[in-house]
């Protein structure tokens, strides 16, 4: 369990810190790390969704097809709290860039 754990937080430290830079693949990872639960993560459809429209928003036709899959089994709130924590996402992430 200890192993899993760490793989998951590798996982997440180093995909994030992809995305921050601007990575589109990275972005898409993180999407299917929580819309499937790799390496120990808890499946989030919330997450997931909100990786996948990131990627999306950055040309990933992939993500594209990944969102519109997962939201067909999110409710209309669950949706709304991925795009407002995809929105969060970028702001925090332009601020980081320009410090």
């Amino acid at each position: 369990m200890a192993t899993s754990l760490k793989s998951a937080a590798f996982l997440l430290n180093s995909r994030i810190a992809d995305a921050l830079e601007g990575d589109v693949q990275a972005l898409y990872d993180l999407g299917v790390a929580y819309s499937t639960g790799t390496n120990g993560l808890c499946v989030d459809l919330i997450e997931a969704h909100k990786w996948f429209n990131l990627a999306a928003l950055n040309g990933s036709r992939e993500a594209q097809t990944c969102r519109a899959e997962i939201a067909e089994e999110m409710t209309a709130r669950e949706i709304a709290e991925a795009q407002r924590q995809a929105r969060a996402w970028l702001s925090e992430s332009m601020v980081r860039r320009a410090a």
